[in-house]
This record gives structure tokens, sequence and C-alpha cells, in this order.
């Protein structure tokens, strides 16, 4: 999947706190390795991710192997923005 770094970003930017913790909790991950996803670059404590940053517009495009980190992160603001809708 080709998503733009500034978009990626953007989502990571709108993941409540806690977030990272949860993700690396659901996916068998360490934390530094989902915010390597988001475009960290602390490899020493975390693992590749499996994408390619291709330079271009908007921070270029990363072409991600594996969307399991990026679709539970979309899961979860999808919850974040129900609940606010809620109270």
């Amino acid at each position: 999947m080709n998503i733009t770094f500034r978009e990626l970003r953007q989502i990571k930017h709108s993941l409540p706190t806690g977030s990272v913790e949860r993700i690396a909790n659901e996916l068998n991950l360490k934390p530094q390795t989902v915010r390597n996803y988001f475009g960290a670059k602390k490899y020493v404590d975390g693992q590749f991710t499996g994408k390619h940053i291709q330079p271009g517009p908007n921070g270029g495009i990363v072409n991600l192997k594996d969307t399991s980190i990026l679709d539970l992160a979309r899961k979860i603001i999808s919850e974040s923005t129900t609940q606010v809708g809620l109270e």
C-alpha cells in the first residue's frame, strides 16, 4: 500500500495518548517498532518495519508492505472520534 509520509505522520499525531503502547501490545511488537513505522528512525530499540520511502511531495511516498499497524491505528482513531461524539 502507498501513502504519503505526511498522511502517515498525520495519522500518528491523531492517535490518542497511549495508542503506541496499545498497538504494540495488540500486535506483539515493541513500542519503538510502532514509532519507527510512523517515521521514527531509532532501530536500536525497535525493528525495521517493512517500509520504503520514495522521495516526492508531502514528504514522499511510503510503500508499506504490512498495513496491520496502520489498520489498527485507524481503528483506534475511529473509536476515539466515536467516543468524543457520544460525550
